[in-house]
């Protein structure tokens, strides 16, 4: 892709995900996440009200009177994207490939982030961690991000996201919000998604095409494994073939959805095929009415 036509997908970019942002979802992003880190404030006596959870019991028994903690909301928060770029995030049956769109939520997260005055990074993986970004603010720092992925040429094909999430865990220590954007085509990472899960507030966005939940009608298809480059000869012209394709799929998505439950990880599923903006505005109700 030449540099001009990045720039310009950029612009494209930038454009739908700010309006969207700017009319729908800067004040839901607020809500949702505001309050994620929480600093000590003072002591003061206790009100008529006040929420008995509070009180200083030290305090308390020390000075014969209830007493409570008073904690202020962090007004800055720290937001890693952390990007699959692995092969099959290539494929794409209609106008948008999964790297797209992955590209698009991360532009819509980190022009929320930025709105909100937040720090927005990004880790690219693959098999390996390709790039590192440190979070920081600004709209040239978010305009970076989302040409790294539509540009970026990684040197693994294949998906690794115990090693990603190892690596974050290492190099970013303080609390952050982590949107983990991937079609989870990879080995076992449940013991890296929990441990990051113990100590970020993580949400899990898994990306899929049309063609990988429903197949085509009839006809004989080469599919192609982008991770592996291995082919097969699929005849779907057989109901017996697509019912079982459709089972896998199904099967597959429904694993990764307990998976994630599991490890207390909300999740955000979104298609190449369909409007990303009512699962995230349900995303974020979800999040309002768990508050």
């Amino acid at each position: 892709m030449l540099p001009s036509e990045i720039l310009r997908q950029v612009r494209r970019i930038e454009i739908k995900t700010r309006k969207l942002v700017d009319e729908n979802l800067a004040g839901k992003y607020h809500t949702a996440f505001k309050g994620q880190g929480m600093e000590f404030s003072e002591v003061r006596g206790y009100q008529p009200g006040d929420d008995i959870r509070a009180i200083d019991w030290n305090v308390t028994a020390r000075s014969g009177e209830p007493f409570i903690k008073k904690f202020i909301e962090e007004r800055e928060l720290t937001v890693m994207m952390l990007v699959d770029m692995s092969g099959s995030l290539e494929y794409g049956s209609l106008e948008k490939s999964k790297r797209n769109l992955a590209a698009e939520l991360t532009a819509l997260f980190a022009f929320s982030a930025i709105r909100n005055q937040d720090k927005v990074g990004c880790l690219i993986f693959t098999d390996q961690v390709e790039l590192f970004i440190a979070p920081k603010k600004g709209r040239k720092h978010v305009l970076r991000l989302v040409r790294e992925i539509l540009a970026f040429e990684p040197r693994g094909v294949r998906t690794d996201i115990a090693s990603a999430l190892a690596y974050f865990s290492k190099v970013v220590k303080r609390k952050a919000v982590v949107l983990l954007i991937s079609d989870f085509m990879a080995p076992d990472f449940k013991k890296p998604l929990s441990h990051v899960a113990s100590r970020h507030d993580l949400i899990a966005i898994s990306l899929r095409d049309a063609r990988e939940i429903e197949p085509p009608s009839s006809g004989l298809f080469t599919l192609e494994d982008g991770e592996t480059g291995s082919e097969h000869i699929v005849d779907f012209g057989s109901k017996r073939v697509r019912d079982a394709y459709r089972q896998r799929a199904n099967e597959r998505f429904e694993t990764l959805a307990l998976q994630l439950r599991r490890s207390k990880v909300d999740h955000i599923p979104v298609r190449t095929d369909v409007p990303y903006d009512r699962a995230l505005t349900q995303f974020f109700e979800m999040r309002e009415l768990r508050r």
